[in-house]
């Protein structure tokens, strides 16, 4: 089996901090290749793989502004198509653009939707409904409008994430620090528990930093550590009481919850989206809607096991497990052809 792997290029595959797509990419290539699968990776030129690389764009355009983004984008799409006869499947993993070259090759065309941005993105995806294939992150994200040959929840190495018993005092917030993932109603629930708290990832949004993150940052309670990479995320999360998750929009899955999990950290997260087909109230961590549940949730904490908690990241979300289904998706797209 020949497979084309699409990667999106605004950071490396794997990325040096954030970059879930591209890190969601990383373990499928690598996991597909030990398989015996033959993987070649489109990715920016200092990606790293055990597979082929073919890469059009020096660097991330994230971390380079120079780089203009469409251009770049253009280029690295159009270099998969012109190959496309090379491959038995081309799998996208680069959001909606992907599917305006896939008419125009016999190779059929897998697209994981990693998400929608917005409803505006939504007709690039009905045009081709039905004559490409789409693979849902959760049962929660998939669109009424569309239909999905598969749902193949993401999945992370376990051997990277240590079991830590005895956790720190402090609460977590990870992620990109944006209204959308509730860094502020992270702030306010650990203040109203007497937990420090740190936050971890990419300012998004710097107006929103400035006003809602900054003021409480006083370098003892309330810490900002910046992006966390490889080298230090399995000590952050795993040391942290719980990850508070206090979301302010449908998420469509969300790597960090299943990453403190590996960890046996519990997450508090608000009901929305994909967090009921990842949280388990009570067993890996609680379901809230306010911050009132939330600062209930974490005096709960003792509730819970570790141990449990890590077995469940375990069986529920390995690498192994999403290679197996994407797996099985390609093997079905190919009895379809």
């Amino acid at each position: 089996m020949r497979i084309g792997m699409l990667a999106p290029i605004s950071w490396r595959v794997p990325p040096r901090h954030y970059g879930p797509w591209e890190r969601v990419v990383s373990l499928l290539t690598e996991g597909l290749i030990e398989r015996g699968v033959d993987v070649t990776l489109f990715a920016t030129a200092d990606s790293v793989t055990r597979g082929r690389l073919v890469s059009t764009c020096p660097r991330p355009y994230s971390e380079d502004s120079g780089l203009d983004a469409k251009v770049w984008e253009c280029l690295h799409i159009s270099e998969i198509f012109e190959r496309a006869g090379e491959f038995d499947v081309i799998h996208n993993q680069f959001d909606f653009l992907p599917l305006s070259y896939s008419g125009l090759v016999e190779t059929p065309v897998l697209t994981t939707i990693h998400g929608f941005s917005s409803e505006r993105i939504l007709p690039a995806y009905e045009k081709y409904n039905g004559r490409t294939y789409y693979v849902s992150i959760s049962n929660a994200d998939r669109h009424p409008r569309l239909d999905y040959i598969a749902t193949v929840y993401h999945g992370i190495p376990p051997s990277e994430f240590a079991l830590r018993r005895e956790p720190g005092n402090y609460l977590l917030f990870f992620g990109r620090i944006h209204r959308d993932k509730g860094a502020a109603e992270a702030i306010e629930t650990a203040k109203r528990t007497g937990h420090p708290l740190i936050l971890a990832g990419i300012i998004q949004d710097q107006d929103y930093f400035d006003r809602e993150v900054s003021p409480h940052l006083d370098g003892d309670r309330i810490r900002y550590i910046g992006p966390v990479g490889p080298d230090s995320r399995d000590q952050v999360l795993g040391e942290a009481l719980a990850l508070l998750h206090i979301i302010n929009f449908d998420e469509p899955f969300g790597l960090s919850m299943i990453e403190a999990m590996a960890c046996g950290t519990p997450v508090i997260a608000r009901r929305r989206g994909s967090i009921p087909e990842i949280v388990r109230h009570g067993e890996n961590g609680f379901l809230i809607e306010t911050i009132d549940e939330a600062v209930t949730a974490v005096s709960r904490i003792g509730e819970l096991s570790r141990e449990a908690i890590r077995r469940f990241a375990v069986e529920n979300f390995s690498q192994d497990r999403m290679v197996d289904g994407y797996m099985r998706v390609y093997e079905e797209i190919l009895k379809k052809r």
